[in-house]
């Protein structure tokens, strides 16, 4: 069955400008926790992936060490990890095309390509909305970036609250299922239970780590499918 391949890429580029446009807060955040201009743009480079990015200065921002903060990021991006093995398949790239496109790999290309019924369509969802925000995420990083510098430490007007902010956009979408809630609950507890004790950046890495644990711990049943 043919897709409208207009409307995959309406709605992917939709979904691209709304995210790449967000990339001036992770600018204007990373450089009042301390990173430079420069060292904010190549981390929107290199690494581009938001939430990846936002734990890893929000970290530095409250005084963790960089291998900390390198640690949570990591920890946040091992998703990315499941999301290819769910699309090589899936997209049918290899070779150089595998390597080429694995660095669009993030939520939102992952979304916009899974939900098609052809493999065309999957890889039309997945360029077009992985390419836009590559695009708009790192020029609007950029302008946030030399902005927050421009206007000074932009903590001093609330922008610092943007991590925050982040991290509950990102997670809200994904607590409509009781198992979802239920982890959401015990990372919280057990993350605010120990920041009086741990380090900078440690509470979200034992967060993440409940994640893994329930994951483990808590199998869906064919009933629970059913």
């Amino acid at each position: 069955m043919s897709e409208d391949r207009r409307a995959i890429v309406r709605d992917s580029l939709g979904v691209g400008v709304a995210t790449g446009l967000y990339g001036v807060s992770f600018g204007a955040v990373s450089v009042a926790s301390g990173l430079s201009v420069a060292q904010t743009c190549v981390l929107s480079l290199l690494m581009f992936t938001g939430a990846s990015q936002f734990a890893f200065v929000g970290v530095l921002a409250s005084g963790g060490s960089a291998p900390s903060a390198g640690l949570t990021a990591m920890l946040l991006g091992t998703r990315n990890t499941l999301y290819g093995l769910r699309l090589a398949p899936l997209l049918g790239w290899s070779g150089r095309q595998r390597v080429g496109t694995a660095h669009l790999l993030i939520d939102e290309s992952t979304a916009m390509s899974v939900t098609r019924t052809t493999r065309e369509g999957a890889r039309t969802g997945f360029l077009v909305t992985g390419g836009s925000i590559f695009v708009l995420w790192n020029l609007f990083t950029f302008l946030g970036a030399v902005g927050g510098s421009a206007i000074g430490d932009p903590r001093i007007y609330g922008l610092d609250a943007a991590v925050g902010g982040a991290f509950l956009a990102l997670l809200w979408p994904r607590l409509s299922e009781p198992r979802n809630r239920v982890v959401a609950i015990l990372a919280v507890a057990v993350a605010l239970g120990i920041v009086p004790v741990a380090p900078a950046g440690v509470p979200v890495l034992a967060a993440g780590g409940v994640a893994l644990l329930v994951g483990v711990l808590w199998r869906t049943t064919p009933e629970e499918d059913a």
